[in-house]
């Protein structure tokens, strides 16, 4: 139940991107870089309580350490559901609506820094939001058309004749010999790295698919050899029905547990090769976001000892995202067990 409600959450976040980010990920604030977090405050400077959130205004106090102070003469309320710069939701639909942010939308309002900014003055979080999203989109494709091609190939080798599987087993298994990642970057970088966001996505889809099928072809023909000879498909085939509609009707659905089970852990699998990938510098590039390209400014270990949390939250995120994988591919396995058992 755990692990289904990390998954769905960080889909919600994919889905609604634009919407769950107060800013555009590209927009810079040239006053405000490598800015902390803000400071969401209920108390104001008299010390009487507020029923609704606020901020400061901050400015840089000193700009050789990029420190900032705050300046308390006037409190910036925030708000759910504020307007603020237009977006598409999923590409199609319009909206400057975004879940939250301050409500004065005049240029001498601050804005609100869950993550603080990077060096450009990009706020953090609305990148890591967008970094979420073209991941999430990346990596499930890649591993669903991995899996149909791994499944297509291993249903083929198990049920035809020996010879047949001999060959298709052999590219199999040479596919299995080369080190995935390697394979991964090798292919990518093949190709021009300047590449815009739908056709980098494209890209890595294809190459995910054609490098990550071999594994689930051999799980898929190791299952169909051991369901062919058994009772329901010895009747099937006595009865004379076809062995296309054998496959489809009687194999395929009985060896389909560990078949989803094998995709749940082929997807985060696929989500650390792309983070790899934008963090090697073959990814997607600049100024778009990514989990990977993110990541790279923790790698200045200045900037890591004083912004800890800012900078490793994209490691955060895919901790979370695996863990929730890996946790609802349990479920699915003892959810397995327990009606075998009953």
């Amino acid at each position: 139940m755990a692990g289904a409600a990390i998954v769905f959450l960080f889909l919600v976040v994919a889905v609604f991107a634009n919407i769950l980010a107060p800013y555009d990920y590209k927009l810079q604030s040239r006053n405000e870089p490598s800015s902390p977090r803000s400071s969401v405050r209920f108390v104001g400077s008299d010390g009487s309580l507020r029923l609704r959130p606020f901020i400061y205004a901050r400015e840089i106090s000193d700009p050789l350490r990029m420190t900032y102070r705050e300046i308390e003469a006037q409190e910036f309320p925030l708000g759910l559901f504020v307007s603020g710069e237009r977006s598409k939701l999923l590409s199609f639909f319009e909206t400057d609506v975004h879940l939250f942010g301050v409500i004065d939308r005049s240029e001498s309002a601050p804005r609100i820094r869950l993550l603080g900014t990077d060096a450009l003055g990009r706020d953090i979080f609305s990148r890591l939001v967008k970094a979420i999203q073209f991941s999430l989109l990346v990596s499930p494709l890649g591993a669903l058309l991995a899996c149909l091609i791994g499944i297509f190939v291993g249903i083929v080798s198990g049920y035809a004749s020996r010879s047949v599987d001999t060959l298709i087993m052999g590219v199999t298994d040479a596919m299995l010999s080369l080190p995935t990642l390697i394979l991964i970057l090798a292919a990518r970088a093949a190709f021009p790295l300047e590449l815009p966001p739908l056709s980098a996505g494209i890209l890595m889809v294809s190459i995910f698919a054609l490098a990550g099928w071999a594994e689930m072809a051999r799980l898929t023909r190791g299952l169909v050899l051991s369901a062919k000879d058994r009772e329901y498909v010895l009747a099937a085939k006595a009865t004379g029905v076809s062995g296309p509609r054998i496959l489809l009707r009687h194999i395929l659905p009985n060896i389909s547990r560990p078949l989803i089970t094998q995709a749940t852990l082929i997807v985060p699998a696929f989500l650390i090769a792309e983070t790899a990938l934008s963090f090697l510098g073959v990814g997607l590039q600049e100024p778009e976001p990514s989990l990977g390209n993110l990541l790279s400014a923790a790698s200045e270990l200045t900037l890591l000892r004083e912004r800890p949390i800012e900078l490793l939250s994209p490691a955060i995120c895919i901790f979370l995202f695996v863990i929730g994988v890996r946790l609802l591919a349990d479920g699915t396995k003892q959810g397995s067990v327990t009606k075998k058992t009953l």
